[in-house]
């Protein structure tokens, strides 16, 4: 499983409060939400009045894949001209999920103990 991230700092001209800014960028966050399916959080400079920096996260088992969407989603929020990109960063984690890697699923307990710790019956019986 790969997991991305992409960082991505804006600048919002012509902004002159906290409430034209987060408009500006929920925005912003709804449109990349909805156009690439993917995780998108204002991570850093909710104080200020003309900077924000968005965090853009999804998940894949490609890394090709990953590195794609993230990098399609970086174009997509230059491309809407609501706010300037100052900088972007993207990385990519490859975690081992040992279940896949087996090839065996968690199979469900075939007991069931009752309050005590005991074999109980199985409710699925009833």
């Amino acid at each position: 499983m790969v997991v991305g991230a992409a960082a991505i700092e804006l600048h919002v001209h012509g902004s002159q409060s906290l409430k034209q800014k987060r408009g500006v960028i929920r925005s912003i966050v709804q449109r990349v939400r909805n156009q690439f399916n993917v995780a998108v959080a204002e991570i850093g400079g909710q104080g200020t009045w003309q900077r924000a920096d968005l965090a853009i996260v999804t998940t894949g088992s490609s890394e090709r894949v990953v590195r794609e969407i993230l990098e399609r989603a970086l174009v997509f929020v230059e491309d809407l001209h609501l706010a300037e990109v100052l900088g972007s960063d993207v990385e990519l984690l490859e975690m081992c999920y040992e279940a896949a890697a087996d090839g065996e699923a968690d199979e469900p307990d075939e007991t069931h103990d009752d309050e005590d710790g005991e074999p109980g019956r199985d409710p699925a019986e009833d």
